[in-house]
């Protein structure tokens, strides 16, 4: 089977504000970011150079509902389509010129499978396949608009596998009387790391990369584990639940990440580039589909996103990236959820830590708690 991806919107929907969705779906993240900047006042990326806010761009759409059978992140990588050179031109990706026919002949029943420059296709006629899928001619039987249709990038990792880096992992032992994982700050407790998942019953480990769907997990707090991303505000505040925990409110989180100084950022007022994992030079999705067209931004559920070098980082990975009372990562690596029932997640990712706000001051409320996707995380307080 070919390994390909649907597309999260139709081609051409869009949504309205925060609250007045269109047909349930959040809109498109340039939107968001611009009529964020614009309700509070701030310069709109718009007015910046397009390059730099696609780089920068921290979010996408994608509501939760599917069952966690049926992989909802592109697991199934159904209908990946293909690219063309948008605003944002970040070169064709090669992925070799070496083509060849398998399994043709296809007589009006089940599909004819293809390969093209190495990967796997089905011949298709060429107005089927669009956006993340490119045609090969000359590999399919029949007429010349039937092609070999394949993924337009090269797929680095298999995005039907689950990958499990956190086998083996175990929370510390709380510190200041707090329950594992955790440490004191203030008067409350939060986990010393961002959070990762693990099955609510038999306590095997959650793969980070794929949405968790509707199965129970409970959230851990572990060090050297790459936190799970793809999770919607309801599921992080669950997993707290399950755990004896609780997502932190917007207050706590400031507290620890400003520390007992208030600093802008958790090491201190300054910005210390490459203190934090927070200024990824390429946007990953710009990276794996191969384009900078804006209709990748619809395509941010992707397991692979998080895989790609030099993206999602391990907790505790970035020695500096400590608040006051020694709390890891509260600035980039992932949007970490809060407690607003209306949907806030703070501190900004690994691509950007500046759009809607410097470092700990980072706050993004353009989603509603059913939201998810590549940049999506969390952790736990508990009184």
């Amino acid at each position: 089977m070919p390994l390909r991806e649907r597309p999260l919107f139709p081609e051409g929907e869009e949504a309205g504000e925060k609250g007045e969705p269109l047909a349930g779906r959040p809109k498109n993240p340039v939107q968001r970011e611009v009529t964020q900047a614009a309700r509070e006042g701030k310069e709109t990326p718009m007015r910046r150079t397009l390059p730099l806010l696609l780089l920068g761009l921290a979010c996408g759409g994608v509501d939760s509902t599917e069952d966690a059978s049926t992989p909802p992140d592109g697991g199934a990588m159904e209908d990946a389509g293909a690219v063309d050179s948008g605003a944002l031109d970040a070169g064709a990706v090669d992925v070799g010129t070496d083509a060849s026919i398998t399994d043709a002949g296809a007589d009006g029943g089940a599909p004819t499978l293809c390969t093209a420059r190495g990967l796997p296709g089905t011949c298709l006629d060429v107005s089927e396949c669009v956006e993340t899928r490119r045609p090969t001619p000359g590999l399919c039987p029949g007429p010349s608009t039937i092609q070999c249709c394949t993924p337009r990038y090269a797929l680095t990792c298999d995005p039907n596998a689950r990958p499990q880096p956190n086998a083996g992992l175990t929370e510390a032992p709380g510190l200041g009387g707090c329950p594992d994982g955790m440490l004191r700050v203030d008067t409350f407790c939060i986990d010393e790391f961002e959070a990762s998942l693990v099955d609510a019953d038999g306590g095997a480990p959650v793969s980070p990369f794929h949405h968790p769907g509707t199965r129970r997990v409970r959230a851990v707090s572990l060090a050297g584990a790459v936190p799970q991303g793809y999770v919607t505000g309801v599921q992080a505040a669950a997993a707290c639940a399950v755990a004896g925990k609780r997502l932190c409110t917007d207050d706590e989180w400031l507290r620890a990440c400003r520390g007992p100084s208030s600093f802008t950022y958790p090491y201190g007022d300054t910005r210390q580039p490459g203190t934090c994992n927070d200024a990824r030079a390429v946007h990953p999705a710009v990276e794996l589909y191969g384009t900078g067209a804006s209709w990748i931004f619809s395509h941010i559920d992707s397991p692979c996103l998080n895989q790609l070098d030099g993206g999602l980082a391990r907790t505790g990975a970035k020695s500096g990236c400590t608040s006051g009372e020694g709390v890891f990562d509260l600035m980039g690596n992932l949007h970490e959820w809060t407690a607003d029932p209306a949907g806030t997640f703070r501190g900004g990712f690994y691509v950007d830590t500046v759009i809607n706000g410097s470092g700990c001051l980072y706050a993004t409320t353009a989603h509603d708690v059913n939201h998810w996707d590549y940049s999506t995380g969390f952790r736990c307080c508990a009184d």
